[in-house]
């Protein structure tokens, strides 16, 4: 029986992934920051653990404890739209530490339990804003960024060890608590100087606008992802929701 181990499973993607995975007859080592077994079916099948991506103690502690998987899905991540002179540096690395470092930390704790069998399937999940330059988004897609490109470049090491490395590429799903909290930590950003306000003005609503749409559901993203994991022969980039697939092509 093959066994999945998906970070960031409060919510949105993360939780209906381990939905999905679960009515699959799959095993699923769901992981949280602070770990509720209320927000998943009871099963033989599962195993709620909880996992800060930001603190290598937890991963190691997650890892030891989850035992054997064939496939991590690395989902944890925050959202963050502001102008850089309005994020500070501590916010900067907070970004970063989790949409980033945390998943090349989770990688590092797996990868020696797929390379003794020389087997396994690794998905990072990013974002479609790294297709295309969009205001208010260039720390939280720098973050990203550098997921895609440390991604693609590991997809070449991990092959010949029998590894498989593919990027799952959301839209915008303002319909999820992510997208909602993204919006939220606007408010919440750091002062950001006068000669910025109107132009902030005028990209939040048209943000607004957009998250009207609904682009992406969820249920675009945990499709994908389990065509990542379960499909040798998908390409290594998916994108997941109409407006991602716009994007890509």
């Amino acid at each position: 029986m093959k066994s999945v181990m998906i970070t960031g499973c409060s919510s949105g993607f993360g939780l209906e992934t381990a939905r999905y995975f679960l009515d699959r007859g799959w095993c699923v080592v769901a992981t949280m920051r602070k770990a509720d077994e209320s927000l998943l079916p009871a099963s033989e099948r599962l195993r709620v653990l909880q996992l800060d991506v930001t603190d290598r103690q937890s991963i190691a502690h997650a890892v030891e404890t989850a035992g054997p998987i064939d496939a991590l899905v690395n989902n944890a991540g925050i959202g963050w739209l502001s102008s850089f002179e309005g994020t500070s540096e501590e916010t900067v690395r907070k970004i970063f530490d989790t949409n980033t470092f945390g998943v090349f930390e989770m990688i590092r704790a797996v990868l020696p339990q797929m390379r003794a069998k020389r087997e396994g399937v690794i998905v990072n999940v990013s974002s479609s804003v790294t297709l295309k330059p969009l205001a208010l988004l260039p720390v939280y897609t720098a973050s990203k960024a550098a997921v895609n490109a440390y991604t693609e470049c590991l997809a070449l090491e991990l092959a010949p060890l029998g590894i498989r490395t593919r990027l799952v590429l959301p839209g915008q799903a303002p319909a999820t608590r992510f997208g909602s909290n993204a919006m939220a930590l606007m408010g919440q950003a750091d002062d950001a100087p006068e000669d910025y306000k109107a132009f902030v003005a005028q990209v939040m609503s048209a943000f607004g606008e957009t998250a009207a749409k609904e682009r992406t559901k969820p249920e675009d993203v945990v499709q994908a992802i389990w065509r990542a994991v379960t499909d040798p022969s998908c390409p290594l980039r998916l994108p997941a929701g109409a407006d991602a697939v716009a994007l890509a092509a």
